[in-house]
């Protein structure tokens, strides 16, 4: 019984020294994560900080990526020397929101990408509703701003 005691407060031990070296840890939430590129550099340059763009997956141009995680500052730089401060890095998602032949993207078999195509499948339909509704106008000669030729009487 006495192993046991001992043991056991040897662990309790341990684990207390681990925490006392190393820390707890700190979980916080990246508040850049899921915006746009664009939205979110506006908003890290709006709290003092400059953006670097530290990797991309995908071939989109920058304002249509999305921030996959933020890193801010104070890190190392490349050179494992220079400390850095008042930087955030993003790394950017920069594929289609769904997988076409030509696009990276999620899966159709996957949920995002189903919801991603019907999405996209509704507004090239409305689009083009709304492309034919113009084209009836005018043609019927009804069209906003279009004038009707004078004809001469008489």
């Amino acid at each position: 019984m006495k192993k046991l005691v001992v043991l056991g407060a040897s662990a309790v031990g341990a684990a207390g020294a681990s925490i006392a070296l190393f820390g707890t840890g700190i979980a916080s939430a990246d508040s850049y994560a899921g915006q746009s590129y664009s939205d979110a550099s506006s908003a890290a340059g709006n709290a003092g900080q400059t953006v670097e763009i530290a990797s991309r997956v995908g071939t989109l141009p920058d304002d249509q990526c999305t921030v996959s995680r933020s890193q801010t500052a104070p890190f190392l730089q490349s050179d494992f020397v220079t400390h850095t401060s008042g930087t955030v890095q993003f790394y950017l998602n920069c594929t289609g929101a769904y997988a076409t032949a030509t696009q990276a993207g999620a899966s159709l078999a996957s949920p995002e990408g189903r919801a991603a195509k019907s999405a996209a499948d509704e507004a090239a339909a409305e689009a083009a509703a709304q492309q034919n509704e113009s084209d009836e106008l005018l043609v019927a000669g009804d069209a906003p701003g279009a004038t009707t030729p004078d004809v001469a009487t008489g």
